[in-house]
């Protein structure tokens, strides 16, 4: 599968890029956001949230793991940096099979339950402002997602 890769110099530009990518999903996606802390990934989850008509403030998950947030489509927004021991099942699965869209931080540490077929993206810093954006499709449907984002 290809990678797409997108640049954006200002958390305004991430924002409208992840605006862009909500439109495109449809309930029961996953994506999974990589990226070293302040890199932009609760920033890229905000442009979803707007994408999906959410207009609560969304913040970091950290310290309650999971936060659900009502759009027309419903956002899971889960950070699995604290399951970083492999800790017991909490019911993740359940929001990856459920009828909104997951957004899962530090998906490494939970690579085991997530989804064979997802959109991995991962965030790294070129400058303070600006960030490059790649977008590793897993599947057809997220392929096709892509090449749409990339015309």
């Amino acid at each position: 599968m290809t990678d797409y890769i997108f640049e954006t110099n200002s958390e305004m530009e991430t924002k409208r890029l992840a605006n862009k990518l909500a439109i495109l999903l449809k309930p029961g996606d996953v994506i999974t956001l990589e990226g070293d802390l302040g890199a932009g990934k609760t920033t890229f989850t905000k442009g979803l949230g707007q994408g999906l008509g959410i207009t609560r403030t969304i913040n970091s998950p950290t310290f309650t793991i999971v936060k659900e947030y009502q759009g027309e489509v419903a956002l899971y927004h889960i950070d699995a940096y604290r399951l970083e021991d492999g800790e017991e099942d909490i019911g993740l699965e359940e929001y990856f099979n459920g009828d909104g869209i997951t957004v899962v931080e530090w998906a490494s540490f939970i690579e085991y339950l997530l989804p064979e077929e997802r959109l991995n993206i991962k965030i790294s810093y070129d400058s303070e402002y600006e960030r490059k954006i790649t977008f590793e499709p897993v599947g057809e449907h997220f392929n096709s997602i892509c090449r749409e984002l990339y015309r």
